[in-house]
C-alpha cells in the first residue's frame, strides 16, 4: 500500500488586490513557500483558505506539519500591547486571528512547526513576546529591510551574518557557528517570549533564530527567508529537510492503522 502523503498546512494571507475602486479580496500564498515545502521538505503544501480559530481543533488532526510563512503584512501591535507606529504598512488581522492560536495548537498536539519571517514573529507574539515595529529606527541597530528598488535577486541576496549558539541545531544545519543570510524585514523581536530560546543573533544583537523550549516535535523559526533558492543553499536546504523528516514522522504515526486480531 502506498504511504499516505505528508501534508503541511500553510495559512493564507488576506489581501485586497486591484486598484482604486476595482479591488477585491484574495487569499494568497507565495509560490516560493509552497515550492520549498513540496521540493525540499518533500511534503504536499495544503491550504484551508477560510479557516479561522474555531476550525483549528479539527484541521490540526489532518496535517503533519505547519509552516508560518513570511508576508508583506505585519502582526498587529495590539497583540503585544502597542499601537501602530506606521499606518502606511500593511496589516492582516484575519491572519493574526488564526496563526496566533495555531502556534499553540501545534505545540499542544506535537505538530512540527516552522516559522519564517512573519511566522517567526507570530510564534514570539503567540507565546507572549513583543516586537520592535521599526528595527531601523533604533539606536545601534542595522536596517534589516531590503532595498525597495532592487530586483528580487538583489533583495534576497545574502545580507549579513547570523551567529549561532555553538553546538545548536542551527550550527549543525549551517555546518558552522556563523552563516550569511538574506534580510527582508522591518520588524523584529523585542522581548523574547519565556517559552523560547534564542539560537542565533545578527551582528547588531537582533534575534534571528529561535526554538521552542521543551517542544515535543520540531519547533523552530528564523527571521530570514530560507525558502528563497533553497535548493542552491546547503544551509537552507538542511532546515527544510529536517522539517520534512519531522513531518514525515508525524505522518507515519497519524496514518498508521492499528493491527486487527
Amino acid at each position: 500500500m502506498k504511504k499516505p502523503t505528508t501534508l503541511v498546512w500553510l495559512p493564507a494571507d488576506h489581501r485586497l488586490l486591484g486598484s482604486g475602486e476595482n479591488t477585491m479580496p484574495f487569499l494568497v500564498l507565495g509560490d516560493k513557500y509552497a515550492r520549498a515545502v513540496k521540493v525540499n521538505a518533500m511534503a504536499q503544501p495544503v491550504m484551508f483558505p477560510l479557516a479561522d480559530a474555531a476550525d483549528i481543533a479539527t484541521l490540526i488532526t489532518m496535517v503533519d506539519g505547519v509552516m508560518l510563512t513570511g508576508s508583506p503584512s505585519n502582526v498587529h501591535p495590539s497583540h503585544f500591547g502597542k499601537t501602530v507606529a506606521d499606518t502606511q504598512l500593511p496589516l492582516d488581522e484575519a491572519r493574526d486571528a488564526l496563526t496566533l492560536k495555531l502556534v499553540n495548537a501545534c505545540l499542544e498536539h506535537a505538530v512540527p512547526l516552522l516559522g519564517i519571517c512573519r511566522g517567526f514573529q507570530e510564534i514570539n507574539v503567540a507565546l507572549g513576546g513583543t516586537l520592535h515595529q521599526q528595527v531601523h529606527a533604533l539606536d545601534g541597530m542595522q536596517d534589516h529591510r531590503e532595498s525597495p528598488h532592487g530586483s528580487y535577486e538583489q533583495q534576497y541576496a545574502p545580507s549579513h551574518d547570523v551567529h549561532f549558539l555553538p553546538h545548536s541545531i542551527f550550527a549543525k544545519w549551517a555546518g558552522a557557528n556563523t552563516a550569511k543570510v538574506n534580510s527582508v524585514h522591518g520588524q523584529g523581536i523585542d522581548c523574547l517570549a519565556q517559552g523560547l530560546h534564542a539560537l542565533g543573533h545578527a551582528e547588531d544583537g537582533l534575534i534571528e533564530a529561535i526554538e521552542v523550549k521543551g517542544a515535543a516535535a520540531f519547533a523552530y523559526a528564523v527571521q530570514w527567508h530560507p525558502e528563497w533558492r533553497t535548493t542552491n543553499n546547503a544551509f537552507y536546504l538542511a532546515i527544510f529537510k529536517a522539517f520534512g523528516e519531522a513531518c514525515a514522522k508525524r505522518n507515519t504515526a497519524r496514518t498508521q492503522q492499528p493491527e486487527t486480531v
